[in-house]
C-alpha cells in the first residue's frame, strides 16, 4: 500500500530537515517492510521566509529517489487548504492512504507504524491520533493551553454529536476511498477548524467508519506556534455551522 505523509510549513527551517529523515527512515523498518507498505512525504509550504522550501529541495536531491514531494504556495493560505491540495494530490498520484502531521514533532514519527498496524486491522476510513483517549497525554503546555484545548474538544463533540475525545488534532490518517466520497471543494475552514469539519465529514458526510488511537503530544521545542484568536474564533463557530448543516 502507498502512504502519503503530507506535512504543511511555514517557517520550519529548524524542523524540517529532522522531521523528513525521521520519517522516511520508517520505510526501512521491519514493521514498515514486512506490512508491504511504502511510506511518502509530501510537504506544502506557504512561501516560508525563512527558507524551509528551499531546504526540502535540498533534500529531495539528498534521497534522489522519488519519495519526497513538494508543493510550494505562493503565500500563507491556511492549513486547511493545504492539506486540501495534499488529499487531491494523493487522489490524483495513486495513493491508498494519507497520514497528516505537524512539522514541529509535537507528533511523534514512530508513532506512524501504529497508525499503519491499526489501520491495516480495521481497513477503516480514518485513524484518529487522540490527546485525550482514555487520559490526557499532553507534554509541557500550561494549564490554560490545556483547559482551552480540553474542554473545546467536548464542545466539539458535544455540538457535533460525532463520539471523537480529540476532534481538533493534527495526527490523522485517512484511507483514500473514504476521502472520495466527501466534497473537499466544499471544505471552507482554513485553521484548525479544519480538523473538526474533517472527522465531521468523514462520519457523516462519508459515513465511513473511525477509530481513535492514543497517541502523546509534545509541545515544540523550535520555532514558533501558529495558534491565534483569529483561529479560535473559526473553530467556535464553524462547529455551529456544521451541527445546524452548513456546509457544502
Amino acid at each position: 500500500m502507498k502512504i502519503l505523509v503530507a506535512i504543511p510549513t511555514y517557517n520550519e527551517k529548524d524542523n524540517i530537515g529532522p522531521i523528513l529523515d525521521s520519517v522516511s527512515s520508517l520505510n526501512s523498518s521491519e514493521s514498515v517492510k514486512n506490512s508491504n507498505n511504502t511510506i511518502n512525504l509530501l510537504i506544502i509550504d506557504d512561501n516560508s521566509p525563512d527558507g524551509t522550501g528551499r531546504i526540502v529541495k535540498e533534500f529531495q536531491k539528498k534521497y534522489d529517489n522519488g519519495s519526497l514531494f513538494l508543493i510550494e504556495r505562493e503565500k500563507k493560505l491556511g492549513l486547511g487548504t493545504a492539506y486540501i491540495g495534499a488529499f487531491n494530490f494523493a487522489l490524483e498520484k495513486g495513493y491508498d492512504y494519507v497520514l497528516t502531521m505537524d512539522c514541529d514533532f509535537s507528533h511523534n514519527p514512530e508513532e506512524i507504524v501504529n497508525f499503519i498496524k491499526l489501520m491495516d486491522s480495521e481497513k477503516c476510513g480514518m485513524i484518529v491520533g487522540s490527546r485525550y483517549s482514555g487520559g490526557i497525554r499532553v507534554i509541557n503546555w500550561s494549564m490554560k493551553r490545556l483547559l482551552i484545548s480540553y474542554f473545546a474538544n467536548i464542545y466539539a463533540k458535544f455540538i457535533t454529536g460525532i463520539d471523537i475525545s480529540d476532534l481538533t488534532g493534527g495526527f490523522n490518517m485517512y484511507d483514500v476511498n473514504c476521502l472520495k466520497k466527501i466534497n473537499l471543494r466544499g471544505i471552507s475552514s482554513r485553521g484548525y477548524a479544519f480538523q473538526i469539519e474533517m472527522k465531521f465529514r468523514v462520519a457523516m458526510e462519508a459515513e465511513c467508519g473511525f477509530k481513535e488511537l492514543p497517541i502523546i503530544f509534545y509541545e515544540r521545542t523550535k520555532g514558533k506556534s501558529k495558534m491565534s484568536k483569529n483561529i479560535i474564533f473559526e473553530a467556535f463557530f464553524g462547529v455551529i455551522k456544521l451541527r445546524l448543516g452548513f456546509y457544502k
